[in-house]
């Protein structure tokens, strides 16, 4: 830093001690001046060491790493979470509702109904659909739908594979489980990742079972892609599995790995305790480390060009499922197939997507035979 000294300061010393004296005084002025910035500078240090460890706020010299802690923070409150507009959620389900009701009039017996969670906390609304002309007693095949998003919601972009499902005979069931948007802030503010909201899909089996004499209790699987891919994992990674077999397409494997490498922007929307904070209950959650209990046959897609569901979060999956369940598993990665983690829910047809949804329907025809009647 450059400091000046005043004319008329500088006149009066050259007048009095000459040149040199005013070299010497000069020197001593700077010298003064240094010393005392740098002392300014050790107490502003000082005072935002302090600062800091009464929690007090930072000095606008510490602004670069306020954003960054800002950037950093996650709430432990869930009340903090974003929140969205309830009321549009609930006029989009409406829109969604009526279009099945209009796409499938005549063709398929839709109808939206409600079931009470095996928990006993909260009824979850579903979608189902049947064949109109329908088998007797036990004669037709199930599956159970789980759509993704965490916050998300039965869309309109698999109703043409809906249409192909119950064509062959299936049964279909899609569970709006806790968390699931269009149904209100309670229903969505009851999030349970990994947690509940699996236990509501799991209901699903006990509504067929119950109320659908024609579903044959043998011959029921599962379904889900993304989030709802993670839960289909969950509803057979376990002692004893409910379904004869499941598929996951591009499903949430490790949230001990996702949560860290999506970052905080993630970590706010759905979680109040980061996974240090918390290791046991992230590794209880996370599918990854569960592969051992798979007991019945599953299928698994991937997208390399996934952008959600990363390629690296679903790659140690795969890996998993190919050294260790072998004789169990089916998989299959895409490379860059157009449209990453929808790849095989887009409007258009693919060579991806129609080589996704043949491998799936061979799949669960081999394991669940929807055009045996087995009513007979």
């Amino acid at each position: 830093m450059k400091y000046r000294i005043p004319k008329r300061l500088l006149f009066s010393v050259l007048c009095v001690f000459g040149i040199a004296g005013a070299y010497v005084v000069w020197q001593d002025i700077v010298y003064t001046q240094t010393g005392n910035q740098n002392q300014q500078t050790q107490q502003q240090t000082i005072v935002q060491q302090q600062q800091r460890m009464r929690g007090e706020s930072f000095s606008l010299q510490d602004s670069v790493a306020v954003r960054r802690a800002q950037r950093l923070y996650v709430s432990i409150k869930p009340e903090d979470h974003s929140r969205p507009n309830f009321e549009a959620q609930i006029r989009g389900k409406a829109r969604t509702d009526s279009i099945y009701t209009a796409q499938f009039a005549g063709i398929i017996d839709f109808k939206k109904i409600t079931y009470r969670s095996r928990i006993g906390d909260m009824d979850i609304p579903a979608y189902l659909f049947q064949p109109i002309q329908k088998r007797g007693t036990k004669g037709h095949a199930a599956m159970v739908w789980v759509h993704g998003g965490v916050h998300g919601d039965w869309g309109t972009d698999v109703l043409r594979f809906v249409k192909e499902a119950v064509s062959q005979g299936y049964v279909i069931i899609a569970p709006e489980y806790r968390g699931s948007t269009g149904y209100g802030a309670e229903h969505y503010l009851a999030i349970d990742y990994g947690g509940y909201e699996i236990d509501d899909v799991l209901t699903a089996v006990d509504y067929l079972k119950k109320n659908v004499p024609i579903v044959n209790p043998e011959r029921i699987g599962i379904m889900g892609w993304s989030h709802g891919g993670y839960i289909t994992l969950f509803t057979v990674f376990r002692d004893n599995p409910e379904f004869k077999c499941a598929a996951a397409i591009v499903p949430v494997t490790n949230l001990v790995f996702r949560l860290s490498y999506k970052g905080p922007s993630y970590q706010r929307d759905f979680s109040t305790q980061v996974p240090f904070e918390k290791p046991d209950i992230y590794i209880q959650r996370s599918p990854y480390y569960h592969v051992d209990k798979l007991k019945v046959p599953l299928l698994v897609h991937v997208a390399t060009n996934d952008q959600d569901v990363n390629f690296v979060e679903c790659q140690m999956l795969i890996d998993a499922l190919r050294a260790r369940k072998p004789n169990l598993a089916e998989t299959k990665i895409y490379e860059n197939p157009p449209g990453g983690h929808s790849f095989s829910r887009r409007a258009e047809n693919t060579r991806e997507l129609v080589d996704s949804w043949q491998r799936t329907w061979a799949f669960f025809e081999w394991n669940l035979q929807p055009g045996l009647d087995t009513s007979k």
